[in-house]
């Protein structure tokens, strides 16, 4: 089997590109040996505080971050990083071409009953011309990514992961501790059968996501003629990796809640990351009024909705969004 190496370079990757994603990679084995010891070590269960996004954190939330903020402030490759779980932008090397995005641990509510989870993250290149604290470096639309992908920590270690030559999947192999191809140029679908959205939310959601959902639920005796499965994995690298595998559509849609918080997810962490992996292997990706990759950002936190997938069904989805 190819090793991550030999596919970057094939790919086109730059070495200094190439020894960061490795660097980041070494965080997230460990993050995966963090995460296989569970209660064993004592890092389950929440702490005291919140993050900025006014969410408790987890344990393994702190642990992942602080693994990823030292070894990329560490590796000299990296200007500035910007986190979920941190308030500001965290400075590094002045002299860095990149910038990271990341969401350590997606899924971390999950870490308590075994179930999956997963690190977000993005490349881009760093301005030069800016300081390493400035903030505003980091608001560039998703389109001037280098580089994105997932780490999933399920039954096996997985790597999806494209530098914009397609998406490609990677194993950890844990007899020599690297990342093997175990599917080059992921192709998703375009049509599926299959979709996940949390239904609890309805009662928030717009007009037309109901409608759309609705007819969704009415299966073949409905408008659009078939039977549908929801299914939900209570964090996003899980419901993505699905997706990538088998198709389907993805959807965090917005929330009428609160004005400021459109979506839930952060459109630098999680939903750019995710849509550069679904755009390379065929699939769409769009906040319902947009492609995600080109919003422009005007905070590192901002929140976006979300509607990840199959080519056909995100565009059926969209279908209803513009006849309202």
């Amino acid at each position: 089997m190819k090793r991550l190496n030999s596919q970057l370079q094939e790919d086109g990757a730059p070495l200094e590109l190439i020894l960061l994603i490795r660097t980041l990679l070494a965080g997230c084995k460990e993050i995966a040996f963090r995460v296989s010891q569970g209660a064993l070590a004592g890092v389950l269960g929440s702490t005291l505080s919140e993050n900025v996004q006014g969410e408790t954190q987890k344990k393994l939330d702190v642990i992942s971050n602080q693994i990823l903020k030292d070894i990329l402030s560490e590796s000299g490759y990296v200007k500035a990083i910007s986190s979920e779980e941190e308030d500001d932008v965290v400075p590094c090397n002045p002299d860095g071409n990149y910038l990271v995005s990341f969401d350590p641990l997606d899924g971390s509510s999950n870490t308590d009953i075994n179930s999956l989870i997963g690190t977000i993250f993005s490349i881009a290149h760093a301005p030069q011309w800016m300081k390493p604290d400035d903030p505003s470096a980091f608001l560039q639309p998703g389109t001037q990514m280098v580089a994105a992908g997932y780490v999933l920590y399920g039954p096996s270690t997985m790597l999806a992961m494209t530098t914009g030559k397609g998406t490609h999947l990677y194993t950890l192999d844990k007899t020599h501790g690297g990342f093997l191809l175990t599917k080059a140029n992921v192709h998703v679908p375009e049509q599926t059968s299959e979709f996940a959205i949390n239904a609890s939310n309805q009662r928030h959601w717009e007009p037309e996501m109901q409608s759309y959902i609705g007819d969704l639920l009415a299966g073949k005796d409905g408008p659009r003629g078939k039977d549908y499965n929801m299914r939900w994995v209570a964090a996003m690298v899980g419901d993505i990796h699905r997706v990538l595998c088998r198709g389907g559509i993805f959807m965090y849609p917005y929330d009428k809640r609160d004005p400021g918080k459109p979506g839930k997810l952060r459109l630098l962490y999680e939903a750019n990351p995710m849509a550069f992996l679904m755009e390379q292997a065929g699939g769409l990706a769009n906040t319902g009024t947009g492609r995600i990759m080109e919003v422009m950002p005007t905070e590192i936190h901002q929140r976006v909705p979300v509607l990840l997938g199959s080519k056909e069904e995100v565009e059926a989805c969209l279908g209803y969004h513009n006849q309202a």
